[in-house]
Order: C-alpha cells, then structure tokens, then sequence
C-alpha cells in the first residue's frame, strides 16, 4: 500500500523513526502513525481531531499513538514534521511515464532509508555490536530470502577482516550450525522483518546455546529483535510494491559498512594484514 498520495510526506528522520516503530502498534495506534507519514508536512494545518477522524479513531488514540512514537503529544510531532518540511517545488515524479515514476520513486524510497539511519541507530549500538564481534572466536551469518545478499556481503567483509566466518545458505545447515554455537561465537542474524520463521529459530538457538546474538533488521520491535543481545535498526520503510526491501538491503548495507569499519578500528593491525591478504587473494582474480 502506498503512503504517499498528493500530500508532502515526512521528511526521512522522523519518517524513519515512525517507521522503525511501525510494528510495535497495533490497531487505532497503527492507522494513525500511517495518516501521520501520509500527511507529513500538512499536519501543519491539522488538529488533533482531524488526524482522529483519518484514523478513524478518537483523539486520545492520536496522544496516546504519538507518545508510545517518543513524544509527549500530537504537539510536539507535529512540531517536529513543520520542522523538516522541504522547501515547494515540482514533483519529479509527477508524470504519467511509468519508468520515470519508478525510477524517482525507488531512489525517493532508497534516499530516505540512508538519510533515516542516524536516527535509528545510535553509535553506542554499532559500536557495542563491532565489540562483541570483535571478541569472538566465530561469526554465524544467517538470512533468508532478500536478505541473502546482505548475508554474502556481511560474510565476505568479516572473513577480509581475519574473522573465522560462517554462513550457510540452506536453513536447515544454519539452523543446526547455530545450535552447535560456543558462548564464544557471535550470530549475526539479518532480517528485514525481524521475523522470518528460519531466521529467528536459528538465532534463538544461538542465543540459548550461549552465543551472543546481533541483530540486524528494520525495525524496532521484532521477534529477531527480542532475541537479539544486540539490535541494529535501519531501513524501516512500509512503501510501494517492492521498495520497503529494496531500501531496507541497502541501509543493512550501509550498516554492515559502518560495522566493518568499527571492527577495523577495534582489531587494528590483525585486520590490517588480513586486509591485505584478501588484496592479494582478489588481485589475482583480475586481468
């Protein structure tokens, strides 16, 4: 379902924050935090009785739905979305041609999960996650579906940093390696959702086996991340056919580079000479 009709929608923080909360509500709550992403910048000229009856539900849903979003009131988001209203001008997208609409509507749903990721993820996070992988002796990389790729990439950049790396493809071979986990192991379970049946078994026995579990997903409150020791949140999106996933890869992307770097400055010279050594390894892949 598409949030964005002929009104200016949120500018990306405060869209990707109401986003990557998206999952924790539920009913009345969830159709406001939808009128309010689809609103946007008009929620200028909107009261807190208005929003209610887009929402179809009554105002105390709309206080009580902006509070469980960390804020004190429909005030003080609405405050917030005036704040980082853009500047008028055209819609690049506005026009009949279904490729250019596409395009503009990809790049839209891709810019604003890279520019949200700030507000998501805190430092403190990405760096206690790069902390534990650091201190452990093996790295289970598991994902399902689209999150496959994330899953290869995450993989290829812990083994160029000497990290002992594992990651099988078939859920049946992952779900058995995590359950083999040491304490001293780290799972670094990565799901769109934070749902996705095969990834969260795996993960929970990681977890029960005594491994640290990192999580990496697009939401704030998932079954992935209640599992997690550590959760990462990027790329919550709720958009067009196909571009929810498509933005989220490329913030867990964008996450696990931040990540690596974090590792290499943890790990330092170690990293370094495996850094070199996957150098060595490629250039003799190239003509």
């Amino acid at each position: 379902m598409e949030e964005h009709s002929e009104f200016s929608p949120l500018e990306s923080q405060l869209a990707a924050h109401i986003r990557a909360r998206l999952g924790a509500l539920r009913g009345s709550e969830e159709r406001v935090a939808r009128v309010l992403l689809a609103r946007g910048a008009d929620l200028v000229g909107l009261s807190v009785s208005d929003v209610a009856e887009l929402a179809g539900t009554a105002p105390s849903s709309v206080v009580r739905a902006c509070q469980r979003l960390g804020f004190r009131g429909y005030q003080e988001l609405k405050i917030a979305a005036v704040r980082q209203a853009p500047a008028a001008g055209p819609d690049p997208a506005d026009t009949r041609d279904p490729a250019a609409r596409a395009l503009a509507d990809t790049v839209r749903a891709a810019r604003e999960a890279l520019d949200g990721i700030t507000t998501t993820l805190a430092p403190e996070r990405l760096r206690a996650a790069a902390g534990a992988l650091n201190a452990a002796d093996h790295v289970l990389v598991l994902g399902a579906g689209l999150s496959g790729a994330v899953v290869v990439d995450a993989a290829y950049r812990l083994r160029a940093l000497g990290l002992r790396t594992d990651s099988p493809a078939d859920p049946i071979t992952a779900q058995l390696a995590a359950a083999q986990l040491p304490p001293t192991a780290v799972c670094l379970a990565v799901s769109h959702t934070g749902a996705t049946r095969t990834v969260v078994d795996a993960a929970r026995l990681a977890r029960d086996n005594g491994a640290t579990v990192v999580a990496l997903t697009s939401y704030a409150r998932s079954p992935l991340g209640d599992t997690a020791a550590h959760t990462l949140v990027a790329g919550g999106q709720d958009l067009v056919f196909g571009l929810e996933t498509t933005a989220g890869r490329l913030a867990h992307l964008a996450v696990l580079d931040a990540l690596t770097l974090t590792l290499l400055a943890l790990r330092g010279e170690p990293a370094e000479r495996a850094l070199r050594l996957s150098a060595d390894v490629t250039a003799d892949h190239a003509y």
